[in-house]
């Protein structure tokens, strides 16, 4: 089980539509995906369609330890992909866990007896994507502090490099003081336009600074990744064919086969 931390302090750079259509992605291609909702806003849970009458366990109650991380998942119309969605009650979380000495380790623990009870089952679950908050508060440092990995969206406009960097001294500081595995995942250009010179200049910036990290796939503007939240569905259930749709199925792919690629490459070292 890889999990996965979509994160940027940046707000508005499509960490939510990331999630959501990567998710549906990996799960089109054979993946069995699980989208954790850790932002109080709830944006993935209503962009899969989870009404908020549904939400009777959420993210907030896992981490509040109030019920396992198993009972909040619920399975989406996309086979293979479900989701814990999340409320507002969640912005309550800071407060709530003040005085908790493992306060950053709450979703890990809850993501260890997770994995725990799908090993039980005979079950498995691929990938956790968890939805990150577009702030630094005990929400993302609890996805960081869990996560293998951070695969970052970064759009194609004049601040994104500028978000960018407060993203990076983050991830630093989270490995050294919470999760020293902590790696990350990859970039993603979104919102490109390649009728604008700035999205052309910002992904040439990209590339030369991380290099191999970012993404050959990079999610076009489209209208119909945009209007698919308000129908609840991911953009491959609302228009399979859109140029949204086609770049989120070759990014899944992309994510896989780097997956694939690092487990080779760890089982060919020598011990």
């Amino acid at each position: 089980m890889k999990t996965i931390a979509i994160a940027n302090q940046k707000g508005g750079v499509g960490k939510t539509t990331t999630a959501i259509n990567l998710g549906t992605a990996l799960a089109a291609i054979g993946q069995k995906v699980v989208i954790l909702d850790l932002d109080p806003q709830g944006n993935a849970s209503t962009g899969l369609g989870v009404p908020k009458a549904e939400r009777t366990c959420t993210s907030y109650d896992v981490l509040l330890g109030d019920d396992r991380l198993s009972s909040a998942v619920i399975q989406t119309s996309v086979p293979g992909l479900s989701i814990v969605p999340s409320d507002v009650e969640l912005s309550g979380a800071e407060l709530n866990l003040a005085d908790d000495q493992r306060r950053s380790y709450r979703l890990k623990m809850a993501l260890a007896d997770y994995r725990q009870e799908l090993e039980a089952n005979d079950d498995q679950c691929d990938y956790v994507l968890i939805d990150c908050p577009p702030s630094l508060n005990v929400l993302t440092v609890n996805s960081l502090a869990a996560s293998d990995a951070v695969l970052v969206p970064l759009q194609c406009e004049f601040f994104a490099l500028e978000g960018l960097t407060q993203l990076m001294r983050t991830v630093d500081l989270v490995r050294d003081h919470l999760n020293p595995n902590l790696t990350i995942q990859g970039v993603v250009l979104t919102m490109y336009d390649s009728r604008n010179n700035l999205s052309g200049e910002v992904a040439a910036d990209v590339r030369e600074f991380f290099g191999d990290k970012v993404y050959q796939t990079m999610i076009p503007r489209n209208v119909r990744v945009s209007e698919a939240p308000s129908m609840g569905k991911p953009v491959l259930l609302y228009d399979l064919h859109c140029p949204g749709s086609k770049a989120y199925l070759s990014l899944a792919k992309e994510v896989v086969q780097q997956e694939r690629a690092d487990t080779s490459k760890n089982e060919n070292e020598p011990a």
